[in-house]
């Protein structure tokens, strides 16, 4: 029992946009499937300070979620690596995005963000204020970690740090 809420990129505000691209992938529309300068970045943390950190774009999650497994392999990375290529290949950015939006998993059964707006604040998506778009867009990362309706103070930090890097792309003004 899942819930899903289809919709397409017209009918997205471009603040829900702006939060998903700012929380997940702000080179979304640079890059060609594969961020290198994350990856490379990526690798730099994840050795210097021994914490795990990921590269993954909106691209790739897309690939992994549509095609591939969760598991935590190099084979399934590079799988992922390829089919990212692939479907960048085959639609545009923003179609991607838009399967993105309407299928990432979110939390309290919800896929999609139009789903996940009516789970978490009881509105549809077009409605959602900047701080509400922002909580939304923190969740995928990790969605039992960042869930609002189970971890409100993980979820309220991850939407500060969507909310600071919104603010240093220009998306949104102090």
């Amino acid at each position: 029992a899942e819930r899903r809420g289809v919709m397409t990129m017209r009918e997205v505000p471009d603040v829900m946009k702006q939060a998903i691209l700012a929380a997940e992938d702000e080179r979304f529309y640079q890059h060609g499937g594969v961020d290198y300068l994350s990856v490379v970045r990526a690798a730099w943390t994840n050795l210097s300070s021994g914490s795990q950190q990921g590269a993954g774009t909106i691209t790739m999650q897309v690939a992994r979620n549509f095609f591939l497994s969760q598991e935590k392999t190099l084979k399934r990375k590079l799988l992922e690596t390829l089919l990212a290529y692939r479907i960048e290949a085959a639609l545009s950015k923003d179609q991607i995005l838009e399967l993105y939006m309407n299928q990432i998993y979110l939390g309290q059964r919800s896929h999609g963000f139009s789903s996940a707006a009516r789970t978490y604040f009881n509105k549809p998506l077009p409605e959602l204020t900047l701080a509400e778009a922002a909580m939304l867009a923190g969740i995928p990362k990790n969605p039992a970690r960042h869930n609002p309706a189970v971890n409100p103070i993980r979820a309220k930090a991850r939407q500060e740090l969507v909310l600071k890097r919104m603010l240093d792309l220009g998306h949104i003004t102090q």
